[in-house]
């Protein structure tokens, strides 16, 4: 899992931000939270990464979107 989190965090920003769009951000950001949550033995990083894969896709992209624009990162909340 640390190689995944490694290999996320490890993208260039452009390639970020088009993970972050729409459809695309509900998978790759929610296993993305997933394998964080996962690293740090965080269950609720875990919930968070399924919530994502979910819902992610319809609503909650505009938050990565955000995020990848204003900070370069995905906030993962924990």
């Amino acid at each position: 899992m640390k190689d995944i989190v490694k290999a996320f965090d490890n993208l260039p920003w452009i390639l970020k931000l088009v993970l972050a769009l729409p459809f695309i951000d509900g998978i790759a950001y929610g296993i993305y939270r997933i394998a964080k949550g996962i690293d740090k033995n965080d269950l609720a990083m875990i919930i968070a990464g399924i919530i994502w894969i979910l819902i992610g896709w319809a609503l909650l992209w505009i938050i990565d979107l955000i995020t990848v624009i204003l900070y370069k990162k995905v906030t993962v909340f924990a």
